[in-house]
């Protein structure tokens, strides 16, 4: 297909879905875990010893990232699984699915980003575009970027920072009729400017260390301005820009294609020839697709059956690597529908869960993993175990947990409720939690049925305020804590929150934190803003973290996982060693 072609669109899944078995939130900057997945001689049925013993050497040999020595090929084409049957658009300024990402980012480049060396620290942000990270003036509200002068988009134009002010301010301020998903994590920008063809400068309403990981967002692609000028909405079904590779075909539901750019401006990148992005909604397909060899990965997740299939087939020839994922399972009461009204008996749902000792169990079949707090777990943000036992849900004493749980219940005059569970259709995770939640709340005395409905329905009772509890998933494509609470926030400040409150308290702890700099100052007012909405108001309920799982062929080199199957997506550091 040309590039000026019109495809046709289909709808995608979802970006906002996405547990080692100790409980410990992971350190700041710790690097992922990578390793052979097969359980050991005594585990889950269906396992050999010898089936075990293939598994354990897939972990020995192969089950982690190219060695610092070994000597990139270039060459060859990748063949890669995308979980979706075409992506809603190509325009990853409107949309926030992984379908769009993962189909078109290989295409782009973006201003600055995560460390493509070091994806599992998010908090390594590089230069893409840039010439380097500046230090920002007038006390924090003035960042001033230099942009390189030896990029071209693919068309031959020259890229200046023209191209990239016009692609930010389209983001930032979308005009009428036009959407942009993520122009809220913006509230702090006040003006974008290109005083001359190598400059960029954001002006802030206020310094807030929130700003430089929204700049770095995956889905922020530089489009050119001329095109810009004359259609805004023309990169929704076209595709041109100055990433690793040119864009080469796209057939709705089936592939995308790509050829390496040999003018791209980091030299010696990409080390492909090409790929080809297959969509495929059904796992199985996915699945065996890497076992017959006709694709090599899927960026996005498996859950741990497919990853034990896939190793237990392959050995060798598989490579595992995991790490824990910035999306949660969190549950939302509906304030609006009693007794849910009650602080007490929202306190008592997370107070009946046994996070602790049932996370190792559920991890062995969904994609949970990760005991943390409202904050992802791999931030410096983010609570640590000892403070994390503090709060109501996270008790050590599951026992005196649910003894408390029973007395708020009995002082509200809501023993032995009985509500509704409203879920999503999709197995994974959300209707093993589900299961696993009613078990958990049954032990006090409650009656939980699950209301199971697709994803349409789904957001559209949570929309309209159709249920007493829901489960939900959030997650975000960077990990940006001082923007990603903001699901927690009362509906007249975050769009997407559906627990029907209003609470100027909450929005008073959040906005002096998000104005904060002091980063330990910051920390410590992150630790009163979830106790009050976790513990004190238990507005939302934090369940588990999810667990992201990437089996793929051992012959696919450069691959480092990342908290988010958002980062890092645009295949110039993949090779292939065959």
């Amino acid at each position: 297909m040309k590039k000026s072609q019109t495809p046709s669109f289909r709808g995608a899944g979802a970006a906002r879905e996405p547990g080692t078995h100790e409980q410990r939130p992971l350190n700041a900057g710790q690097k992922p875990v990578f390793m052979g997945s097969g359980p050991g001689p005594s585990g889950r049925p269906g396992m050999t010893i010898k089936s075990w013993l293939i598994a354990a050497l897939a972990l020995a040999l192969g089950a982690l990232p190219a060695a610092a020595d070994e000597e990139p090929k270039h060459g060859g084409s990748l063949n890669y699984m995308i979980p979706a049957d075409a992506p809603p658009s190509f325009d990853g300024h409107r949309e926030s699915t992984f379908a769009t990402v993962h189909s078109v980012a290989p295409f782009y480049s973006v201003l600055i980003r995560v460390n493509p060396e070091n994806p599992a620290n998010t908090t390594d942000l590089v230069c893409d575009l840039c010439t380097g990270m500046p230090q920002p003036t007038d006390n924090g509200k003035t960042y001033t970027f230099k942009i390189r002068q030896d990029v071209k988009f693919h068309d031959g134009s020259l890229l200046t920072a023209a191209d990239v002010a016009a692609s930010y301010n389209k983001i930032v301020f979308p005009a009428n009729g036009q959407l942009s998903a993520r122009s809220s994590n913006y509230m702090m920008v006040d003006s974008i400017e290109a005083p001359d063809p190598s400059t960029v400068v954001f002006h802030l309403k206020f310094a807030t260390s929130a700003f430089l990981p929204a700049l770095a967002d995956p889905f922020n692609f530089i489009y050119e301005k001329a095109i810009l000028d004359k259609d805004p909405r023309w990169y929704e079904k076209n595709i041109l820009g100055s990433g690793p590779f040119k864009f080469a075909g796209y057939e709705t539901g089936q592939s995308i294609k790509g050829e390496r750019d040999p003018n791209y401006y980091h030299k010696g990148l990409p080390y492909l020839d090409g790929f080809t992005g297959i969509y495929a909604e059904k796992q199985a397909v996915r699945v065996e697709a890497i076992r017959s060899d006709r694709a090599a990965i899927e960026f996005r997740s498996m859950p741990p059956a497919a990853r034990d299939e896939l190793v237990k087939a392959l050995g060798d020839k598989i490579t595992v690597q995991e790490s824990d994922w910035n999306v949660a399972s969190a549950v939302t009461p509906n304030h609006k529908k009693k007794p849910f009204d009650d602080p007490r008996v929202r306190r008592a749902l997370t107070l009946a869960i046994d996070r602790w000792q049932s996370a190792p169990a559920i991890s062995k079949i969904a994609i949970v993993k990760t005991v943390g707090g409202i904050v992802f777990p791999g931030s410096p943000l983010a609570a640590n175990k000892e403070e994390l036992e503090q709060l109501a849900g996270f008790w050590p004493d599951i026992e005196k947990s649910r003894a408390e749980a029973r007395r708020l219940l009995k002082e509200a005059g809501a023993e032995g409720l009985s509500f509704e569970l409203l879920n999503r259709n999709v197995d994974q995770p959300f209707k093993y939690v589900a299961t696993w939640l009613i078990d958990e709340w049954s032990k006090i005395g409650l009656h939980v049925k699950q209301r199971v409905v697709p994803t349409g329905p789904w957001f559209e009772a949570m929309r309209n305020g159709d249920f007493d509890v829901v489960l939900e998933a959030p997650g975000h494509g960077m990990v940006n804590p001082l923007l990603d609470l903001q699901k927690a926030l009362p509906a007249t400040v975050a769009s997407e929150n559906y627990g029907n409150y209003d609470d100027p308290q909450e929005v008073a702890i959040y906005d002096k934190m998000l104005h904060e700099t002091d980063p330990a100052r910051q920390r410590q007012q992150m630790r009163e803003f979830e106790k009050y909405v976790l513990d004190d108001q238990a507005h939302m309920l934090w369940v588990l973290w999810w667990h992201r799982v990437v089996p793929y062929r051992s012959y696919v080199k450069g691959f480092k996982i990342a908290p988010t199957h958002f980062i890092n997506q645009d295949l110039a550091q993949i090779w292939l060693d065959k």
